[in-house]
């Protein structure tokens, strides 16, 4: 795999996780409900990634065969991590407005996203 192939692979991801994290989650039934482990809401919002990453990998890498792996673990991923940024934000009690700790946990969850898609590259590379 190229260099040049890879920077388009994390382009790919990249925004892709923008359109799909808060364009496509514009819906109170998919944020709200992202911190009840099992709900359709979270659930839906992860979907939507692995459906995103799957497009972003398959025109990319239409040949590859380790694409499957990758979509699921992002949507393995993508969920645990919502998920846990939810409880925490719950445990805490913490607010946009009320908690500067709301903002530091909302960028550690963007963080673990991104190297999740690092780790994506990292799979498709081997």
């Amino acid at each position: 795999m190229t260099t040049d192939l890879v920077l388009w692979i994390i382009l790919a991801l990249t925004v892709k996780h923008f359109i799909c994290d808060f364009p496509l989650q514009a819906t109170p039934w998919m944020y709200r409900n992202k911190g009840t482990y099992g709900h359709p809401g979270g659930l839906m919002h992860a979907a939507i990634h692995m459906l995103g990453t799957a497009i972003a990998l398959r025109l990319l890498l239409p040949e590859s065969t380790t694409i499957f792996l990758c979509v699921l673990a992002d949507f393995v991923a993508h969920y645990h991590i919502d998920w846990a940024k939810m409880r925490l934000n719950a445990h805490w009690k913490l607010g946009p407005t009320t908690s500067e700790g709301f903002w530091i946990l909302l960028g550690v969850d963007q963080l673990l996203h991104g190297l999740t898609y690092i780790a994506i590259v990292w799979a498709l590379t081997q």
